[in-house]
């Protein structure tokens, strides 16, 4: 009789564990989606991360209104982009469209609501030169070119990622004027500023934060003379107020590599580098992009 309890309950553990197992076995494996930074906020960069239920050979992603594009990091096994949200943006709740292909051909679609608050930038009053504030009739002309220029060069972007890894400062100076304060000049409210400066003196080297091709090194009028460069996906950075260029258009650059010399030419109150981050059309913090740990 007690032989027979003991394979009764014998019976019942192996019945239990059979069900356990089949239901480990039944449970999927889900999205994991983060973010960096935690607190997402207006004029923000973000690097999204991505883990899917199974192996993909393709993922990309929709978040206000822009087309994210993903690569894969052997690294993390797992799915990596930048982003950002404009100055413009209200705090909220924007859900994140994520759609994978799988490596049998199947599409795999996720979303999720990433939490945006709303940051407060300063104001600030500076004193330039009349002409940048009343410029005249040939300035007005030279300024409108200008814009041209800038609005073609911001049309020629590479699909594929350029950038490897962190981007590093440009200069090694302290942080002068941060991203986001609304620029009083001489009296007038004229722009908002949407970069990053460096208190750089005269003649600093200034470097390439990260990989990229050059895709414009010429004097404008209120950037002074200007290096743009191109590190894939949509996203540019803006280098301002230059005394001399090291490098021309259509070059390749590698992280780190000096682009020129810092100055104070253009609409600017004294020697010093601006740094600026375009993505997609939209200017974002520099500081949060050289804060981000990429892959």
């Amino acid at each position: 009789m007690c032989g027979l309890r003991v394979h009764s309950w014998l019976l019942i553990a192996a019945v239990w564990m059979s069900l356990a197992e089949m239901s480990s076995a039944a449970s999927p494996v889900r999205w994991k989606l983060t973010h960096q930074p935690v607190r997402v906020v207006n004029g923000a960069p973000v690097l999204f991360l991505v883990t899917t239920p199974q192996p993909v050979r393709t993922l990309s992603g929709k978040w206000l209104g822009h087309e994210i594009s993903f690569s894969f990091d052997d690294g993390e096994k797992a799915w990596f982009a930048l982003a950002g949200a404009s100055l413009e943006t209200r705090a909220g709740k924007y859900p994140i469209e994520l759609s994978a292909e799988t490596t049998a051909g199947k599409t795999m679609t996720y979303q999720q609501r990433i939490s945006l608050q709303r940051q407060r930038y300063p104001k600030a009053i500076l004193k330039v030169p009349g002409r940048y504030t009343a410029p005249s009739p040939e300035e007005l002309q030279q300024i409108v070119q200008d814009k041209e220029i800038k609005e073609l060069t911001f049309k020629t972007l590479s699909a594929g990622r350029e950038w490897k890894g962190s981007f590093t400062r440009p200069v090694d100076a302290e942080i002068s004027g941060v991203f986001g304060v609304q620029r009083v000049f001489n009296g007038t409210v004229q722009s908002t500023h949407q970069g990053l400066d460096f208190r750089a003196r005269a003649g600093t080297p200034v470097a390439a934060v990260n990989r990229g091709r050059i895709l414009l090194a010429r004097p404008l009028f209120f950037e002074g003379n200007c290096v743009v460069i191109d590190h894939g996906q949509g996203l540019l950075t803006l280098y301002l107020h230059l005394s001399k260029f090291l490098i021309k258009e259509g070059d390749t650059v590698e992280k780190g590599q000096p682009i020129a010399l810092s100055g104070d030419t253009g609409r600017a109150t004294g020697p010093h580098l601006h740094l600026a981050v375009r993505w997609q059309g939209i200017y974002l913090n520099p500081a949060g992009l050289l804060s981000l740990r990429l892959p």
